[in-house]
């Protein structure tokens, strides 16, 4: 019987945040590709995982945006120290439809509602000052809005994964490593030495 990753992937988050010691055990690393051909790493908030792949939502103007329109391939990490356990993915981005990114920003605050409309993700600051005032603004705006409207440049992606891996953390080191590659449709298992 083939084993889904995707399955796999949430027994894995299931254990992890259940009685978790995190602050935020929804928090990965989602790694790009900057202009010069450097990655870029940063942590993102996972807002769900499918069969169609691991979902986060972003400033559509941002860096990592820039960067995915000019290449979409990405890196996912994920480290739950807890419990011993790292996941790698690689794939493929794919932005959300507005009917989806609608759907993410209405589970979010208002308070980063405020922000987002607020900063300019990625943009150099020019004052703490400036930025305050800018977010007073933003409130004033917003002060008798029961439900703010997402920005136009706030949206998601959908990470279609090429590879998973899994990571069992062993104290000899002798860690058990299980790599995922997707293969005309299924999904081929390989063990990898630690």
């Amino acid at each position: 019987m083939q084993m889904n990753p995707i399955l796999l992937f949430n027994e894995w988050y299931q254990l992890a945040i259940t009685d978790s010691p995190l602050r935020f055990p929804g928090a990965v690393c989602i790694s790009t590709l900057d202009p010069e051909g450097f990655p870029d790493g940063r942590f993102v908030d996972l807002k769900d995982v499918s069969e169609e792949g691991f979902t986060f939502c972003t400033h559509l103007d941002s860096a990592k945006a820039k960067a995915l329109t000019q290449n979409p391939k990405i890196a996912l990490t994920v480290w739950w120290d807890h419990i011993g356990r790292q996941m790698r993915v690689k794939g493929i981005a794919h932005p959300l439809s507005e009917a989806a990114s609608d759907g993410y920003w209405a589970q979010r605050s208002r308070e980063a509602h405020i922000t987002t409309w607020g900063s300019v993700q990625s943009e150099v600051l020019e004052s703490s000052e400036a930025l305050a005032e800018k977010l007073a603004a933003v409130q004033a705006r917003f002060q008798d809005v029961p439900s703010i409207p997402r920005p136009a440049n706030w949206g998601g992606y959908c990470i279609e994964p090429t590879t998973i891996e899994f990571l069992t953390f062993r104290e000899d080191r002798l860690h058990e490593r299980v790599r995922f590659q997707q293969e005309s449709g299924n999904w081929l298992r390989t063990f990898l030495q630690p």
